[in-house]
């Protein structure tokens, strides 16, 4: 399998689901029920997502409070990249917070404020496959990756990169 395999892969098994649970959180009413699902990782069904299971319930509150004292501040953000630097600011000094939580709130968010974020943001599982592609750093630019990825949005890479990293190492074995 190549590549552009795994990416009809995804598009296929992953996309519509995605594209799914961003929608429940653009459609919600306020900035505030927005700031409040995405902090406690919840689901259109209340339960948690699976990347923030492991997160304890007060962590999550935690981060929820410090997020809705600063709502005006989220709201005047005007894209993708200022939102996920403002709520990394936010929420460094909490103890189990990390990358990972950092992105999928402000996907979330940035979802009900109208933003997407225009490069791929690395960490966990998607920095596997990166690393599993030769990408270093935090960030890589949509321009930088291969063609093949160009059938997906920066979120959608995100989502690839870490779903597919064990067959990306894979792939990258055999090419060396």
């Amino acid at each position: 399998m190549d590549i552009e395999n795994l990416v009809d892969d995804y598009i296929e098994k992953f996309r519509y689901e995605a594209k799914r649970e961003l929608e429940w959180f653009k459609k919600q009413k306020t900035i505030e029920d927005a700031i409040k699902v995405a902090a406690l990782a919840e689901r259109p069904s209340g339960k948690r997502f699976a990347h923030q299971r492991r997160l304890k319930k007060e962590v999550l509150e935690k981060a929820k409070e410090i997020l809705l004292q600063n709502k005006d501040k989220i709201k005047k953000t005007k894209n993708f990249d200022e939102l996920y630097d403002l709520i990394s600011k936010l929420l460094k000094n909490i103890l189990g917070i990390g990358p990972l939580y950092i992105y999928d709130t402000s996907l979330r968010i940035g979802a009900y404020l109208g933003f997407e974020p225009k490069d791929v943001y690395l960490h966990a599982g998607t920095l596997e496959g990166a690393r599993a592609l030769g990408f270093k750093g935090n960030k890589i630019s949509v321009k930088d990756l291969p063609k093949s990825l160009g059938r997906l949005k920066p979120r959608e890479i995100e989502d690839f990169l870490c779903i597919y990293k064990d067959e990306l190492k894979k792939l990258s074995k055999t090419k060396t």
